[in-house]
């Protein structure tokens, strides 16, 4: 009920200063909190849960596998480095390395009905005896062997011949050990996929190939109510069922080509859990550097290099019922996990995932709940012990016990209000019951110090002081069941910041400026000391903003940021040197830049102020301010003045008809704002030429010329001359004078 009234609510356009509305209803907002002994159920609620007790943290990589006695002592398999460890049950116990290999792991051991414990290794592919009471650490020395894939498989094949490479070790692999009614051994292997069946009471008996598979890997195995032997693939996602005598049929053909684990419900349900993209395998084969200078290179199912890697695979895993007489059915699916294995209990079937250490409960009609977070990226492998069940995780390689919780207590994610907020009632979901509320606040994002205490609810409402951050804690009773879960707060209104602020002088906004054809265009950016900063609260402030180039105008450009969103508007003023007077130059601007004519205002210094309003987002008594004024700057619209000038030609050194004598020209410029920046002479309407000052350094509002052209510059012309002169300042103002030399020609 609550999540429609949101989406109502938050159709609707929101004013940054309204009441806000933080909330939590579904399981994916939900499961970025932090649970303990807390079910995160896939219809949004929380219930009591089971909890997690870390019994071991190894110093391998993974457990890949977990055995444990009627006694409850623990037996892992570990990988990198790889070894078996045994781990009692008394307090404090230390854990003892019952076996050790050189292999890369030891991913399967399974306790057999002699007593005896069997280790599986890879990417060997042998299977060892060992004895679970030793008291002196066994290697592969020690421990009896008896299944070696190497063997059988070169045997086959015809590799054992004198002079083979050895260089190039093929790898060979042991996914799964069963034993059946009779105390024999089942052993699920890759490249190829088969099945093979040995007798540990018979130390002399070859292995025999009970099922062979043109499947790349045999992953896992079960058995169902009647005894059959049901096995899972990798390559093209089969499960077959295979009788007593061997032979094999294919229940299902999974959508995805690996079938990573399975398991039998009380009922003959057979569970199987399946990942990857069957058109291809998106992860590449492993190189992994053996003892000494071998390398070989092991070519894994996509599950096992996704946990390796702690990759993801193409659409995560899905899970698949398979009952007599029916239709398989899609029983669950997860898009970011990787299943690793199942369970199946009374109360629901068990999924350990990965890549984010999730473990799901599943019903039969479909519901779940994420049960527990693990503190490592994989859930690997389980056996049950005393108490509740061991999981081997991966990515830290530890044995976690999952059974009773101490407490049930979930702790939501951490809201950021963007600003210091009030908060007020918090919004239950109908029907909620046995659970207590409560919050705690802070300024920092991580709480770890310096925030409040947890305080419970008072009336309703939150009791934590206002705060950027909140936090909120539900704990609930036996029987609790709490739905969705809403928190009202208030921003406390924050004055708007003008980041940065510049006036370029000299340009010009043009609201056609993409039809303003050959014109000369001007970018105006921030200085790129402060441009990183600005840009950081505005988005658009890295960009450079174009303008017209135009010598009456003024631009002024500025950023500005409102930590509540708030809508902002602009007033400009300005100032002249030695004034204290802000003059209003415009009220109410909505853009982040201004351009003005510079001829309304004298000559002179000036700073501009740009002062940032959220009046539109919040009530009068409420809206608050903020302001920047820029550096100071120069307006000069007024051109040089220029007096003085005279030009007389001298006497010529020839006697000759028309011949002239060089022209001596002095002329003095003035502007009233700026520096002079350079002058021009023409002569007869002729090309402009460059002078220099007296001194030849054009820096000063007063400048004096003095030249003399040269009497070839009159050469072939007679009569009157005309002399023109044209003076910059720094603005592009220009002064013009001109003067008359010369007689007419008679």
């Amino acid at each position: 009920m609550l999540a429609a009234v949101l989406t109502v609510a938050t159709a609707q356009p929101v004013l940054a200063q309204n009441t806000h509305l933080w909330t939590q209803s579904r399981l994916e907002e939900f499961e970025k909190g932090t649970p303990q002994g807390v079910a995160i159920g896939s219809d949004g609620h929380l219930r009591q849960g089971p909890g997690l007790n870390e019994m071991l943290t190894t110093p391998s990589t993974f457990v890949w596998s977990v055995a444990a006695d009627k006694n409850g002592i623990a037996y892992l398999g570990t990988g990198s480095p790889a070894t078996v460890l045994r781990m009692g049950t008394q307090k404090g116990e230390k854990p003892f390395t019952l076996f050790e290999t050189k292999e890369l792991s030891v991913q399967v051991v399974r306790l057999g009905p002699d007593g005896a414990l069997y280790a599986a290794t890879m990417p060997g592919g042998k299977v060892y005896k060992l004895n679970p009471a030793a008291t002196a650490k066994q290697d592969e020395a020690g421990a009896t062997v008896v299944f070696d894939a190497a063997k059988l498989n070169d045997a086959r094949t015809g590799d054992t011949k004198p002079g083979t490479d050895k260089s190039e070790i093929k790898s060979h692999y042991v996914w799964d050990m069963t034993f059946d009614a009779q105390g024999r051994l089942y052993i699920a292997t890759g490249g190829p996929g088969a099945v093979y069946r040995v007798d540990p009471s018979k130390p002399a008996a070859s292995p025999e190939e009970f099922f062979k598979s043109d499947e790349q890997h045999i992953r896992t195995l079960a058995w169902d109510a009647k005894g059959n032997l049901i096995a899972g693939s990798d390559g093209s996602g089969l499960i077959y069922r295979i009788s007593p005598l061997g032979k094999g049929y294919v229940l299902f053909d999974a959508p995805r080509r690996e079938i990573t684990s399975l398991a039998v419900a009380a009922d003959g349900t057979i569970y199987a859990a399946c990942v990857g993209d069957k058109s291809r395998n998106p992860l590449p084969p492993l190189p992994i550097q053996g003892v000494g200078t071998v390398t070989f290179t092991v070519v894994q199912p996509g599950s096992l290099q996704a946990a390796n890697a702690s990759a993801s695979v193409p659409e995560g895993s899905e899970i698949y019922a398979l009952q007599e007489g029916q239709a398989p059915r899609k029983l669950w699916s997860g898009k970011d996990e990787v299943v690793y294995a199942l369970a199946a209990q009374p109360d629901g079937l068990l999924a350990l995932s990965g890549n984010r250490g999730r473990i799901f409960s599943i019903q039969p009609d479909g519901s779940y709940a994420d049960v527990a977070h693990l503190d490592a990226r994989q859930g690997l492998g389980m056996a049950k012990g005393e108490g509740g069940l061991l999981i081997g995780t991966g990515n830290t390689g530890k044995l976690v016990l999952l059974g009773a919780a101490e407490k049930h207590e979930y702790s939501s994610d951490v809201l950021d209000a963007g600003a210091l907020s009030r908060f007020g009632r918090v919004e239950v979901e109908p029907g909620s019951t046995g659970y207590d509320l409560w919050t705690r606040t802070g300024n920092v994002e991580q709480p770890v110090r310096g925030w409040s205490d947890w305080l419970p609810l008072k009336d309703g409402a939150v009791a934590s002081p206002a705060g950027r951050f909140l936090q909120w804690k539900a704990v609930l009773k036996t029987g609790g069941d709490l739905g969705s879960i809403g928190m009202n707060y208030l921003p406390v209104n924050a004055a708007p910041v003008v980041d940065d602020l510049v006036v370029a002088t000299g340009a010009r906004l043009n609201p056609q400026i993409q039809q303003a054809g050959q014109q000369q265009m001007v970018n105006i950016t921030f200085p790129s000391a402060s441009q990183s900063v600005a840009a950081a609260f505005d988005a658009g402030a890295a960009a450079p903003l174009q303008a017209l180039k135009d010598r009456t105008g003024v631009t002024v450009r500025w950023a500005a940021h409102d930590d509540n969103d708030d809508d902002l508007t602009y007033s400009l003023y300005l100032r002249g040197d030695g004034e204290k007077v802000w003059r209003l130059l415009k009220r109410d601007i909505t853009d982040k830049a201004y351009s003005f004519d510079a001829t309304l205002i004298p000559d002179g210094g000036y700073q501009v102020k740009v002062v940032a309003s959220d009046a539109p987002s919040n009530s009068p008594g409420d809206a608050l301010t903020g302001e920047k004024v820029s550096d100071r700057f120069e307006v000069d619209t007024t051109p040089p003045v220029v007096t003085a000038l005279k030009a007389e030609e001298e006497a010529a050194a020839c006697k000759q008809p028309n011949c002239h004598g060089p022209v001596h020209v002095t002329f003095d410029a003035e502007d009233a704002a700026s520096p002079l920046a350079h002058a021009e002479y023409s002569l007869d309407a002729g090309k402009w030429q460059f002078v220099a000052p007296v001194g030849k350094l054009s820096d000063a509002k007063r400048e004096h010329y003095d030249l003399v052209l040269p009497a070839s510059a009159l050469e072939g012309k007679t009569g009157e001359h005309l002399l023109t002169v044209r003076v910059y300042d720094r603005y592009d103002n220009v002064g013009v004078a001109k003067t008359v030399f010369g007689q007419a020609a008679k």
